[in-house]
């Protein structure tokens, strides 16, 4: 398993497996080939159906050149290996090819050449939830003791890096005013639901405040702003949302904030590897539905959950958002997947409640959901993967 630098990306929205991918493909491609005089980039399924929404052409465009660049869009060709198919092609003065190179964005904002993923590098010995937890409790160690353990005392000062990028996200999604780009017509809501929430009582007000949070990270993301991928682009208000919250209303230290989000990526990293993370390969189950787990199992840790407690809360974060479909309307990062973020926050913070009052004891582990959520967003149809073709983005 991989380190939590290469789950917690920072980048510019809307898209890390549509913006941020392609755009590192476009710039490796280039870096090998600069000699070339034009370059031909084929995309496939579904980076091809919703792409130009993402900004995928811009992200591809601005590293390689408009005047040396052709774009061809095949959305009705799937490559076996992943729904987000590229090639590219380096061509000289003369015609000849000088390289031909097929990669995959495969969710996050990593790469992968078929059958081995791009600049992979093994971090972690244990890749289920189950033999961490065991380590857990037979040693008395945390989740966030694990990944120091594996990691070393460098991750804080990364993960502070990730947690200031959040931080800041919010700050501006909670100025900032007006439509988002794009042909939907979406005006941001953060700064109305933050400014609302103050004059509710103390229950709807925390709730509301959740909302307004989620809510400015999500639109920063979707207005092409810097934001840190947890586990993506499309979810990244989740986990930032949760954290703001806790830190704010309930006065948690910045070591304790960062201690949880290492627990919160030792999960996503987990679903990561045993699964999937990408919409076009699993649906919104693994973007939404992973962060949302995240979120559970950070809120968990901050308010004292055992090991057993924190997966339990993790576990249903993820579980009752199992077969949730990647249907963006018009292919962008607005409709429904703003909203689904501060829907998401909410039952975070729900699941670490629910699990407190239990004694962490449950029928299903985390483990087995990761499996069944893997199976479920393999039987999906890909009209219901960011293909923008099927559920709420065929809806006139």
């Amino acid at each position: 398993m991989e380190s939590l630098r290469r789950l917690f990306k920072i980048g510019t929205g809307p898209s890390s497996s549509h913006t941020m991918a392609p755009r590192r493909a476009a710039d490796i491609f280039l870096e090998r080939n600069a000699n070339a005089n034009k370059f031909i980039v084929t995309l496939y399924g579904s980076l091809a159906a919703t792409g130009k929404g993402h900004l995928t052409d811009r992200a591809i465009l601005d590293e390689l050149g408009d005047d040396k660049t052709e774009l061809i869009w095949k959305p009705e060709i799937f490559l076996p290996f992943h729904p987000n198919g590229m090639n590219f092609k380096a061509i000289d003065a003369s015609g000849k090819t000088l390289e031909d190179w097929t990669v995959y964005s495969i969710g996050g904002g990593d790469l992968a050449e078929e059958n081995s993923q791009f600049e992979a590098i093994p971090v972690y010995e244990m890749n289920t939830i189950r033999e961490i937890q065991t380590w857990c409790e037979k040693t008395g160690h945390t989740y966030w003791e694990y990944v120091e353990q594996c990691e070393g005392k460098e991750i804080w000062e990364y993960l502070g890096k990730v947690w200031n990028v959040m931080k800041d996200a919010i700050a501006r999604g909670l100025e900032a005013e007006g439509v988002l780009p794009g042909e939907l017509g979406v005006r941001r809501k953060a700064v109305s639901y933050h400014v609302r929430a103050k004059g509710y009582v103390d229950s709807l007000k925390s709730r509301a405040l959740v909302y307004s949070y989620a809510l400015a990270c999500s639109e920063e993301n979707a207005a092409g702003g810097i934001i840190a991928t947890a586990p993506t682009c499309g979810s990244c208000g989740v986990l930032p949302a949760v954290l703001f919250h806790l830190i704010t209303s309930r006065g948690f230290t910045e070591t304790r904030i960062l201690r949880a989000m290492a627990t919160a990526g030792l999960f996503g990293n987990i679903v990561k590897t045993n699964a999937s993370i990408s919409g076009a390969d699993v649906g919104c189950q693994g973007e939404v539905g992973v962060a949302c787990a995240m979120g559970a199992a950070a809120a968990c840790q901050l308010f004292g959950g055992t090991p057993a407690q924190i997966e339990y809360a993790a576990e249903m974060g993820l579980e009752h958002h199992l077969g949730l479909t990647c249907d963006p309307v018009c292919g962008l990062v607005q409709i429904p997947c703003i909203e689904r973020n501060a829907y998401a926050a909410a039952r975070a913070l729900d699941a670490n409640l629910y699990s407190t009052f239990s004694d962490g004891r449950h029928s299903v582990s985390f483990d087995r959901v990761v499996e069944v959520m893997k199976r479920t967003g393999h039987d999906l149809p890909s009209l219901y993967k960011e293909t923008a073709t099927g559920g709420l983005a065929a809806i006139d």
